[in-house]
């Protein structure tokens, strides 16, 4: 048929029938016209193995970038998103098209595969709709926030839906699941005292049951317990310092930057 590709299978075909039948039969038998008949005559390896590989088809935007900056960068954090670096790059770049994010994102891919860190293996968890959502806290004092030029000590709180990804950085309203996870009280507030550590989970326990839910916790130091939240609320914390912290280690400039509103 005129435009289609000739399979391995045909070909074999081809072959196979031409040894009783002429070049013409043995094509219209195979699926193919006659004059392709003759080239596989002469070419008889399979069409997967003749086909050239196909090369790149305009030049390597970040080639000249590659291996001075986002490959130093890469191994400085590993973590980076490509997002970001996209953003990084643009801004040290600016005549870099905002088109190159798709080749620094398989570049980064491949890099990762070949010389980026060991991953670990993660069993995805099935979490059906309405059963658990997850709270994790992240201490933003060290961002370098401030009002009215007096540095802002503060936590931030995250909550999300396991289901739908649903996923907040403030009080939640509205309905409730059956079951809230947490990290332990203690690694939420490491510095109280024993009699301050059961006061808090006494009231968290009260606040759970007013709201009907069920309180669970992951156990201490695995993290991944709870990864519904973990990966997420990571995710968070990165953007909350990346680029300007992870790549230029410049706090300061997250004054400017960032910028919250008091919660009503």
């Amino acid at each position: 048929m005129p435009g289609s590709h000739i399979t391995d299978h045909q070909a074999r075909r081809y072959m196979t029938l031409k040894r009783t039948h002429g070049r013409a039969t043995a094509a219209a038998m195979a699926g193919f016209s006659p004059s392709a008949g003759g080239r596989i005559g002469a070419d008889p390896r399979p069409p997967s193995e003749r086909a050239a590989p196909r090369g790149r088809r305009r030049p390597d935007p970040l080639a000249a970038a590659w291996d001075s900056e986002i490959v130093p960068m890469l191994e400085a954090a590993p973590g980076l998103r490509p997002v970001r670096l996209c953003e990084e790059l643009r801004r040290r770049h600016p005549d870099f098209h905002v088109g190159i994010r798709r080749t620094l994102e398989r570049g980064i891919r491949h890099w990762q595969a070949v010389a980026g860190p060991a991953r670990e293996v993660i069993f995805r968890q099935d979490q059906p709709p309405g059963r658990q959502g997850l709270s994790d806290f992240t201490e933003a004092t060290s961002l370098g926030v401030s009002i009215a030029g007096q540095p802002l000590e503060h936590r931030l709180y995250h909550f999300r839906l396991a289901f739908s990804g649903w996923r907040h950085v403030r009080v939640a309203l509205g309905g409730t699941p059956q079951e809230h996870c947490s990290d332990s009280p203690s690694a939420a507030f490491p510095n109280l005292s024993r009699d301050a550590v059961l006061d808090q989970t006494r009231r968290y326990e009260a606040l759970c049951a007013h709201y009907d839910m069920r309180p669970t916790r992951n156990n201490a130091g695995i993290a991944h317990e709870n990864g519904s939240i973990e990966a997420p609320h990571r995710d968070l914390v990165d953007a909350l310092g990346d680029p300007a912290i992870m790549i230029r280690e410049r706090r300061a400039r997250c004054n400017a930057g960032f910028a919250m509103s008091p919660t009503p």
